[in-house]
C-alpha cells in the first residue's frame, strides 16, 4: 500500500498528541502501585475485549466494563451506572491490555468529574511481567450491567 500525503484538517489533532494530552491529565500508576491503590479500595476496571481477557488473564477483584460503555457505567449521573459509581471522588485505576487505550479512558472519565480515575503504565501486560496476582480469563465474564439490559 501506497502512503499518500494528506492534508488533515484545520484544528485536528493526531492520536499522539491526543494521547499526550489525556496523560497530562492523570497521575498513571505503576503496575505495583496499582496494586497498592487496589488493596487500599481502589477500584480496577478493565476495559479489555472479551477475547484479550480469555487470552492473557484477568486481575483479581478487577470490575469488567467494556469500552464502549464505560463512562454510562461509572457516571454517577447516569441511569446506567454501576451500585459502587454513586459519588466523584471514586478512586478508579483503568487497565487495558498495554496502556494506551486505558489513558484516553481515564481522561474521559475526568471530564466526568471522577478526577481520580487514571490508568496503569503498560497495562496489563506490564501489571503481568510485574509478577502481580492474574488469573485465567473467563470467556463468559462480561460487563456486569449487561445482563440487566441497560443501554448506553
Amino acid at each position: 500500500m501506497v502512503k499518500r500525503d494528506i492534508l488533515p484538517p484545520a484544528g485536528s489533532r493526531g492520536i499522539d498528541e491526543i494521547l499526550a494530552a489525556a496523560r497530562s491529565r492523570l497521575r498513571r500508576l505503576s503496575p505495583i502501585d496499582a496494586h497498592a491503590a487496589q488493596r487500599a479500595g481502589a477500584v480496577i476496571v478493565d476495559i479489555r475485549p472479551a477475547a484479550q481477557r480469555s487470552t492473557h488473564g484477568e486481575i483479581p477483584g478487577a470490575v469488567v466494563i467494556e469500552r464502549n460503555v464505560l463512562e454510562w457505567r461509572l457516571d454517577p449521573r447516569s441511569d446506567a451506572r454501576l451500585g459502587f459509581a454513586d459519588g466523584y471522588d471514586l478512586a478508579v485505576v483503568v487497565v487495558c491490555q498495554e496502556g494506551y487505550t486505558s489513558s484516553l479512558a481515564a481522561a474521559a472519565l475526568h471530564d466526568l468529574g471522577l478526577q481520580r480515575a487514571t490508568d496503569v503504565v503498560g497495562g496489563f501486560a506490564a501489571w503481568q511481567a510485574g509478577g502481580l496476582p492474574v488469573e485465567a480469563g473467563s470467556p463468559g465474564r462480561s460487563d456486569p450491567a449487561a445482563a440487566q439490559g441497560t443501554a448506553e
